[in-house]
């Protein structure tokens, strides 16, 4: 087991919640699949090791993690949310042609809030950066 999930289940007894062997395959999933999944591709990854598992079991894991600060939701236009391991901030590089999501880390943004407030006066609560742009393997499938 990673030192990221290990420290994850902890985080979870620590607030009284229940480790069933769904949650942790699913954290799990997260952490070390790292591809920014959808619930229903989490669903189908697992569902033939848990073939009782429902996709409303995804779901609402993902609800509780998101809820103690483990995983984000992301958004996009098309209606799907991706979920995302939130171990440290970090930022996306988004594929416009196939949808494939790349960790970015960049500690040079790390005060952008503290600009961003000091700049407009808002008290700001979070921040998101995304990058789009065309990946290598569909850059290479354009030529």
């Amino acid at each position: 087991m990673s030192y990221l999930v290990q420290q994850s289940i902890e985080r979870l007894k620590y607030s009284n919640i229940r480790i069933t062997p769904q949650r942790h395959a699913i954290l799990e999933y997260l952490i070390e699949k790292d591809n920014h999944p959808t619930a229903d591709e989490i669903y189908k990854n697992l569902v033939d090791r848990f073939p009782s598992m429902s996709v409303a079991t995804v779901y609402n894991n993902l609800r509780l993690f998101i809820h103690l600060g483990l995983v984000k939701e992301m958004m996009y236009g098309d209606n799907s949310s991706r979920f995302d391991f939130a171990s440290t901030e970090h930022y996306h590089a988004i594929c416009s042609s196939c949808g494939r999501i790349e960790d970015i880390y960049y500690p040079g943004l790390d005060d952008v809030e503290v600009v961003a407030s000091t700049l407009t006066g808002y008290k700001v609560n979070s921040h998101r950066l995304e990058i789009y742009g065309l990946c290598p393997e569909c850059q290479e499938e354009a030529q």
